[in-house]
């Protein structure tokens, strides 16, 4: 039985006194079972050039894709209302917690895992699962849980109803904006997720798996760039980068 928990960045001495009696070491089990932190640290150093690859990649399609106004006009002014509302009103951390917990909670049972029990709070909250692993752990740092129900959503309503592209693309943009602000706002506090996988193991496995959504997510979106050409480029991009390396070492 492992615990995974969240907790909001601002909270009260009482609060902090109760982090580690929530956070339980993982047993070893799923992906990468048993493996030390310094091993999990080699791994991310040699993923570095892969981010790098990655990043190059990404800004290639976004310069290949800026001609879809009518895909990202209402996408930027989703994400425009959003950071409004971050950073004029109070943070809905109940919201992002649930959606955090429930990111475990799914993973937990894509990996055939069980859920035993789950607390949500606006300061913080834990899942009680049966096995972990660090894509279970790390989970909703990278799968936007909100943004994929307004896909979902629009999907059926885009098939039954005929609902206009627009008002997904700018509530899509929202959902987004709030998975990226309040995922970077929890990360400025310790994570027990964090921790228990390494710090910068962690960063390696969030940045890629944020932008792999984006490499695939911005293709199908936009329709200027194919998904082929979009990782392509992030081969290709990885390929140079370590060829630069070779003659820098």
């Amino acid at each position: 039985m492992s615990h995974s928990s969240f907790f909001h960045p601002v909270t009260n001495e009482k609060c902090r006194g109760a982090r580690n009696s929530l956070f339980k070491i993982p047993p070893h089990s799923g992906i990468l079972p048993g493996v030390p932190k310094w091993v999990k640290f080699i791994l991310a150093v040699g993923m570095l050039p892969v981010c790098a690859g990655a990043a190059r990649a990404l800004w290639l399609v976004i310069q290949h894709s800026g001609s879809a106004d009518t895909t990202w006009v209402p996408l930027l002014a989703g994400v425009a209302c959003w950071l409004v509302i971050f950073l004029a009103l109070p943070k809905p951390m109940w919201i992002y917690v649930l959606g955090h917990e429930l990111t475990h909670a799914l993973w937990t049972w894509a990996c055939g895992g069980q859920v035993k029990k789950m607390k949500i709070s606006s300061a913080g909250g834990h899942v009680v699962i049966s096995k972990t692993n660090f894509v279970i752990t790390l989970a909703p740092y990278v799968f936007p849980l909100y943004a994929v129900l307004v896909i979902l959503v629009f999907a059926a309503g885009r098939l039954l109803w005929n609902w206009h592209l627009v008002y997904f693309h700018l509530t899509l943009g929202v959902a987004y904006a709030f998975h990226v602000t309040l995922t970077l706002y929890a990360l400025r506090t310790k994570q027990s997720d964090i921790t228990s996988q390494g710090y910068l193991f962690s960063a390696v496995v969030i940045f890629l798996g944020n932008v792999s959504i984006l490499l695939l997510g911005i293709p199908l979106l936009a329709g200027r760039v194919s998904l082929l050409q979009s990782l392509t480029w992030w081969a290709k991009s990885t390929g140079l980068i370590l060829q630069w390396l070779q003659k820098v070492i």
